[in-house]
């Protein structure tokens, strides 16, 4: 039943796939001029394929026939890839990396949570063996190094022996003294009682009254039970409250991670029986059906030969290996039809080498005037330019893989394959293929040599050396002469194995262990007002589940997927700048967790006294990026990186040389190739420090990561007590903790939580519940971060590239908007004196 279910989202992905690239490609045909409803038609496209990209993921992660997943995974980075293209458009348009689909979401009925991009479980799964291998590799040798501290939860000191008894003796005593005192209090009590009896022994006398009296107290205890328990059950239906038992495991998803887990195993036995009989079906194949398809490709060029001669009176000429041989003459062909064609290419041959000594006198000419109009019409083409969408790498990819699903997988009855296992008939289709190709290689041999024979023997023709080849030796001195030159790229340790490579760099500490965390550890919460905010044209601060999107998009995406790397727009480097405490770091790990990346740090205070001088340097860039290329994904992490770009360098820093890197970072972003997946981020927490010019020449793409907002401190308090055994109760006043905390960080939050809950508060929170004062009180120990550094920082991006265009687009529109309506008000006062 499930593989139906799955099959039956596959289908319903697939429609919905379909007629969103039929509606993209009916607007990318209409122009537009409007920026507003550009950016509308860019954001529901944008938010369709993300939902697609959602099921679609689902689906791949758990469909079990291989010859589907093959197709998916296509479809899958197809998808993926146009999402990041979007998103790119959508940057250029608006000029910022922050946008908000709040309007659009109430349009299409949709939840904020339905944005959130997923990331692929395959980026993790595909390669889940070689990841615990490395792991395992990095932990031998940390711990061969001395380098890996072992987690001590609690510092062990040792004593004298007379200082243990002693303090044993003092617990001890302090215990006995403890129940005397609890022992002393009972009979206390007991005496106070006895003394109350005497006192008011003559109305207790009366049963009735007494009987009343408890009728009354339990009367009162009672109803204030119930109205307690009609108010949450109210709160509950508002939805102000989470249901009884609502943070406990349901028997429903044991069940159904159990069932995900076995579907998993089968995956597995079905990938290896159908990479198994790929090899046996194309060596049955060849045994079976190779001798026939090498007779049939004999007797059709023979024919080629023969039908030739009769019609030009000479023998073709027959093609080289490196241009395809006899593949390209018989490409869905008859012999009929390819002689047609070689009388027909003699003639246009002719005819196109007149046409280009006439089209190149054209152009020279066209270019001239061209060059001076261009200066005089540049400003009013400006102006009226329609909006343009850049051609996509992954459309053609997505409608390639749907056309595909149409004729292979629309209306296939399956009805015989319950297993889902993979379908013989569709491997021998393609290896026929295959084997047709290989064979035809061995034949363009063997006629090669026939046609020399017929040469030969019908016109006594001797075939002479082709002229050509003299050229392809010349071509080949120059790549010597090439080769010479680019010394400066040659391998410094071609004699070595990226084992020992490896090894010296996690001995040197510039390899380091990503910390495990999750990019859904990094809590927030969505901005809801963002659309509200431009309208009035204030500028909103980004929200903290808006950094883990781009981060998401820029970082783990890219990296994640090879062809979706190569394709998408390139991100070969990414900034993080923000106040202590917000997460920068988190996030840099949280890359590496979710592609399996390696994690280089090459922070100015970790590479300083390694590797010293000029040779130094460039060994260490050379070993450091030679082992990333090799095992990618790989994540080049530059902490405080404002040290490495100062304006001018502090006394105290001078030794650390913290600029060694400055010059070099710009020449290593220059060498990384879209098939290189390497990401160097970069973390500060003071960014005015740098130069901002060399410092945005590097950094491709600058994210400002912000304090939390209310909504997501609110989150942030709610999760963070539950994950160190806290229990919310309504004692705990959640919203004014919130509201109180303003301004403080996440770092912060986290630190005061596990100060309050130790063992020893966990454990009374049955008979003492937790508050906000507690927290409160550590709390005024810290510093928050105030408006005025948040507004630095703000100004700071101001004056980014970024900044500046989006600061002069906004100011444009200003201007245009003033323009009209004093054209308006002009309009109004000639009709008055009409």
């Amino acid at each position: 039943p499930s593989n139906l279910m799955y099959n039956k989202m596959w289908h319903q992905t697939q429609e919905a796939l379909n007629t969103l690239l039929d509606k993209e490609i009916q607007k990318m045909t209409e122009p537009q001029r409007n920026k507003v409803l550009v950016f509308q038609m860019l954001a529901t496209f944008y938010i369709k394929y993300v939902q697609i990209f959602r099921s679609m993921e689902n689906v791949y992660d758990q469909i079990v026939h291989p010859q589907k997943r093959t197709l998916i995974r296509k479809i899958l980075d197809g998808v993926m890839g146009r999402i990041l293209e979007l998103k790119n458009e959508m940057v250029e348009l608006e000029l910022t990396e922050f946008h908000y689909f709040d309007d659009i979401l109430q349009d299409l009925k949709l939840a904020p949570q339905q944005l959130d991009v997923p990331i692929p479980r395959y980026f993790l799964k595909e390669r889940l063996e070689v990841i615990k291998g490395r792991e395992k590799i990095l932990a031998r040798i940390l711990k061969e190094c001395g380098l890996n501290l072992p987690d001590v939860k609690y510092a062990v000191k040792s004593i004298a022996l007379e200082e243990a008894i002693k303090m044993i003796q003092i617990a001890e005593r302090a215990r006995q003294g403890r129940l005397r005192a609890l022992f002393m209090k009972q009979i206390f009590l007991q005496e106070c009682r006895a003394k109350e009896i005497k006192l008011l022994g003559q109305r207790l006398a009366d049963t009735g009254m007494a009987a009343l009296q408890i009728q009354k107290v339990w009367r009162g205890f009672h109803q204030s039970k119930k109205t307690v328990r009609e108010r949450e059950e109210e709160m509950v239906f508002l939805g102000m409250k989470p249901p009884p038992l609502f943070n406990e495991v349901s028997a429903a998803i044991v069940q159904s991670e159990k069932v995900t887990r076995l579907r998993n195993e089968v995956q597995m036995k079905h990938e290896q029986s159908y990479q198994e009989a790929l090899v046996n079906i194309k060596e049955d194949l060849k045994l079976m059906e190779g001798p026939d398809i090498k007779e049939h490709l004999q007797d059709q060029i023979r024919q080629w030969f023969i039908e030739c001669r009769n019609l030009t009176g000479t023998f073709p000429e027959y093609p080289d290996e490196e241009e395809g041989g006899s593949a390209i003459i018989f490409s869905n062909k008859t012999p009929e039809q390819v002689i047609e064609d070689i009388l027909t290419n003699q003639e246009e041959e002719e005819k196109l080498k007149k046409k280009k000594k006439k089209e190149e006198k054209e152009r020279r000419e066209r270019r001239l005037k061209k060059g001076k109009r261009e200066k005089e019409r540049k400003t009013t083409k400006e102006k009226k330019e329609e909006w343009k969408m850049s051609p996509s790498l992954f459309l053609h990819l997505m409608e390639e893989g749907n056309s595909l699903y149409k004729d292979m997988w629309m209306n296939k009855d399956e009805s015989w394959n319950f297993p889902q296992d993979f379908d013989p008939e569709m491997i021998k289709e393609e290896k026929r293929k295959e084997l047709e190709l290989e064979i035809r290689v061995q034949v363009d041999e063997l006629m090669r040599q026939e046609l020399k024979k017929l040469k030969l023997a019908v016109n006594k023709e001797i075939e002479l050396p082709i002229k050509g080849k003299k050229g392809k030796k010349g071509k080949g001195k120059k790549g010597k002469k090439r080769g010479r030159r680019g010394k400066k790229d040659k391998d410094l340790t071609a004699d070595r194995t990226i084992e020992s490579l490896y090894r010296e760099l996690v001995e040197e500490g510039l390899l380091i262990q990503a910390l495990k965390v999750n990019l859904s550890d990094y809590i927030g919460e969505y901005s809801y007002l963002g659309t509200t905010l431009r309208q009035v044209a204030i500028e909103p601060m980004p929200s903290l589940l808006d950094v883990r999107q781009l981060i998401t998009l820029y970082g783990i995406l890219p990296l994640g997927s090879a062809e979706v790397h190569e394709k998408a727009p390139l991100v070969k480097s990414l900034l993080l700048a923000g106040p202590p405490g917000v997460g920068k770091k988190m996030l840099v790990h949280a890359i590496c967790t979710e592609t399996g990346a390696n994690l280089f740090n090459l922070s100015s205070s970790n590479i300083a006294g390694k590797y010293p001088g000029k040779n130094g340097l460039q060994m260490m860039l050379h070993l450091v990026f030679k082992v990333a290329r090799q095992l990618q994904p790989s994540v080049v992490w530059i902490q405080d990186t404002e040290k490495t770009f100062y304006k001018k360098v502090p006394q105290s820093e001078k030794p650390n040389e913290p600029k060694r890197l400055k010059k070099h970072l710009p020449k290593i972003l220059k060498l990384l190739r879209p098939d290189d997946r390497i990401l160097i981020v970069g973390t500060t927490q003071r960014p005015f420090d740098a130069e901002l010019q060399s410092f945005c020449r590097v950094y491709q793409k600058i994210i400002l990561v912000p304090r939390p907002d209310y909504a997501s401190r609110y989150v942030l308090w709610k999760q963070i007590i539950l994950r160190n055994g806290g229990v919310l109760t309504n004692a705990l006043n959640i919203s004014c903790l919130s509201k109180v905390t303003d301004g403080f960080t996440q770092g912060q939050i986290v630190k005061v939580v596990k100060e309050v809950l130790t063992d020893r508060r966990v454990r009374q929170q049955s008979h003492k519940p937790l508050t906000a004062v507690e927290f409160i009180t550590i709390m005024t120990t810290m510093n928050p971060v105030y408006r005025e550094e948040e507004e630095s920082f703000k100004n700071w991006y101001a004056k980014t590239p970024l900044g500046k265009k989006r600061i002069m687009s906004l100011s444009n529109n200003g201007n245009k908007e003033k323009e009209k309506d004093k054209g308006k008000k002009k309009g109004k006062r000639g009709k008055k004196k009409k």
